[in-house]
């Protein structure tokens, strides 16, 4: 699975910076690893955000649920755009 990442940029006082690197070389990461895996311990109970959809998105898709019939499979995609 392909998921989007991104980077983040966190200022440490001297202090914990070295306080995470005895952490992290306790369990054998590195403190980019380690952190990550403090977040996802803080996280892994929550439930996933669920978003309402737009307005338009709904009528998107009950116009597209009811036209489901007309859909054409495509097995060659470079030949159904030639075909067009």
């Amino acid at each position: 699975m392909n998921s989007q990442t991104i980077q983040l940029r966190v200022t440490l006082s001297v202090e914990l910076q070295s306080y995470l690197k005895v952490r992290a070389s306790k369990f054998g990461l590195n403190m980019s690893s380690y952190i990550k895996n403090l977040i996802i311990n803080d996280v892994k109970d929550m439930d996933y955000p669920v978003m309402k959809a737009s307005e338009k998105t709904e009528k998107s898709y009950e116009k597209a649920i009811k036209e489901r019939n007309k859909a054409t499979e495509v097995k060659n995609l470079e030949e159904f755009f030639e075909n067009l």
